[in-house]
């Protein structure tokens, strides 16, 4: 998979990842919304995503599984704090459903979603609690993982 049109960097005490995806910015925020296509690209392949659960309104939870090619599976549970219909999606590990705190918040996502042209500026601001946070976070493949995840996101919104 070419993930060269994808740039990541680390600043600070976060990690971002730009692309240009060739879809109108509806496509790309409703691939983050929408169960069913979350499922098609949200782990990095060979991960595969068999469960996802969204109720995308500010203190709306999520549940997202990725499975590993063993077949063990990883939880990702959140809340959104923000969303902005086609343009901003912010969501936090920090709290599980019910605004109850999760036991190690490790980051917020913050998501932006810009036309240019009839393509999509695609942002993700992956912000941690600490340096050391967002250092483990690149050490599990943040710039490698997040750029195949982007490279399949863009596939599947053309679907």
């Amino acid at each position: 998979m070419d993930t060269s049109k994808v740039k990541t960097q680390a600043e600070g005490r976060d990690l971002v990842l730009t692309r240009i995806i060739e879809a109108p910015k509806e496509r790309v925020f409703r691939a983050w919304t929408e169960p069913e296509t979350l499922k098609k690209w949200f782990a990095p392949a060979p991960f595969t995503t068999p469960v996802v659960e969204t109720d995308v309104r500010p203190g709306g939870s999520s549940l997202i599984v990725m499975r590993g090619p063993d077949g063990s599976d990883i939880a990702c549970r959140g809340v959104y704090l923000e969303v902005i219909a086609n343009e901003r999606l912010v969501f936090t590990d920090a709290y599980t459903s019910g605004w109850e705190p999760s036991g190690k918040p490790f980051m917020t996502v913050v998501l932006s979603f810009e036309s240019v042209g009839p393509n999509t500026r695609y942002t993700a601001r992956v912000r941690h609690w600490s340096i050391s946070d967002r250092e483990a976070h690149e050490k599990m493949g943040f710039h490698q993982g997040w750029a195949i995840c982007t490279e399949q996101l863009a596939l599947a919104v053309l679907q």
